[in-house]
């Protein structure tokens, strides 16, 4: 159990879980279009074990089992995602009517169990036929992106307590597009270039076309690390303040302040999309909230052998999660501080914060975990970071991207052969703090 309690949090304070469609639902069927993740899971050597999610968790089915474990567990707030291609199957055009009345049902059920909806727009699976035309890498995706969010602002958005715009960009952008890691799996720094402008301009035509529709408290869903040198040295100093300008300030500041680092545009310049400073204003629209997603740290060490960006990351010293990210709570503190003195004095939500395990339903180092970065968030707060909310990354064990079904991050452990769920011991540890004390 959490040696600390809900109400170190203040009475509005919101608790939620988190997860991603294409992470849990399945049910790719009643006319969902494919994506990007498909195919590139398909591809050999993408993801581990060939894994792919087709089924996933099936929680197109499965839904009211899955909110009911987010009632009884105290929580708040459902975090989820809407799934593009199932609503709109070719990414333009036509709506798939059975997408609609899937979350039309998603969503009503949140709201018979008392659970607040935060929705985002955009959770990686974008629909394949829009990756035909280029995906991110075509300025075109920003109108494509707004009808889009014209259409979610329209069927959903009366109901939703909060929707985001765009989850994690760096990973939509860079690591999906440089480093090749994620769908689409490129590894080019002009369709990266390009990627990380669009995707943010995009951000800013699906909020102005949220707000046509009436929608009410708007933001984005940025991933941020705490970026650090390696060593001492100046050149490792230098290293670190790179990977915080592509990690961490690209976005906060195209996001805020409507510019983006000096030392980036050095090197992406080149390979920007043509005039696209005319985008800042677009890029930079005022929000009500920003979400932060955080995990870990990252080490940096300058590296002559690397093209573009000379840096690379070191692993560090600090106890480690399945997936081999160092367990830094102070991280979590020191950004949430950074952002509210540095960026903006919005309301600041935690939208994921979390650990893969290996460990079945008993899970002592994740109920270690998410207690110290609660105190994390605790701490800031403190320092007058005004963090409203904390969701918990994920609900569900589930489609971990390119590590498969091989990493475990839910707070509920799925037999992913009968789809039985078994709450963690960190489930109970929530729900021990959470119940009965609202």
């Amino acid at each position: 159990m959490f040696s600390i309690e809900r109400k170190d949090f203040g009475p509005d304070f919101t608790f939620g879980v988190a997860t991603a469609a294409y992470q849990i639902e399945g049910g790719q069927t009643d006319g969902r279009g494919p994506c990007i993740w498909d195919s590139f899971a398909k591809t050999p050597g993408n993801v581990i074990n060939a894994d792919e999610g087709s089924v996933a968790c099936d929680h197109y089915n499965r839904w009211p089992q899955d909110l009911d474990l987010i009632r009884d567990g105290g929580f708040d707030a459902y975090r989820f995602s809407f799934a593009w291609p199932r609503l709109i199957p070719g990414g333009t055009g036509a709506v798939n009517q059975a997408g609609v009345d899937y979350y039309d049902r998603l969503i009503d059920g949140m709201l018979e169990r008392g659970i607040k909806p935060y929705g985002t727009l955009y959770h990686w699976d974008l629909p394949s036929a829009l990756q035909d035309q280029g995906g991110w890498m075509n300025r075109d995706i920003a109108g494509w992106l707004g009808d889009y969010a014209s259409l979610v602002g329209k069927k959903f958005g009366d109901r939703l307590a909060a929707t985001a715009t765009i989850n994690e960009p760096w990973c939509v952008a860079f690591l999906s597009h440089f480093l090749g890691v994620h769908a689409p799996g490129y590894r080019d720094i002009r369709a990266a270039a390009r990627a990380m402008h669009h995707v943010l301009f995009a951000h800013g035509t699906a909020i102005d076309a949220l707000r046509a529709e009436g929608v009410k408290n708007l933001g984005i869903v940025l991933n941020l690390e705490k970026s650090e040198a390696a060593t001492d040295k100046p050149e490792d100093i230098a290293a670190a303040n790179i990977g915080d300008a592509l990690f961490n300030r690209w976005y906060l500041g195209g996001v805020f302040k409507g510019e983006y680092p000096e030392e980036l545009i050095k090197v992406l310049g080149p390979h920007m999309p043509d005039n696209w400073q005319r985008d800042m204003e677009t890029v930079s629209r005022p929000l009500d909230w920003v979400g932060i997603n955080y995990y870990t740290r990252g080490l940096y060490q300058h590296d002559a052998s690397v093209n573009g960006f000379p840096i690379s990351q070191v692993k560090g010293p600090l106890e480690k999660t399945e997936s081999g990210w160092e367990i830094y709570p102070k991280g979590l503190e020191e950004l949430l501080v950074r952002v509210s003195r540095e960026y903006t004095k919005l309301p600041i939500y935690v939208t994921e914060n979390g650990m893969a395990e290996v460990e079945g339903d008993n899970d002592p180092r994740r109920v270690s975990y998410y207690e110290e970065h609660l105190k994390a968030v605790l701490n800031a707060r403190a320092q007058e970071a005004d963090v409203r909310g904390y969701f918990a990354w994920s609900l569900l064990d589930n489609f971990e991207w390119a590590e498969g079904y091989a990493k475990r991050f839910g707070i509920v452990h799925v037999d992913y052969n009968t789809q039985e769920r078994t709450p963690k011991s960190s489930y109970r540890a929530f729900q021990g703090m959470l119940h009965n004390s609202k």
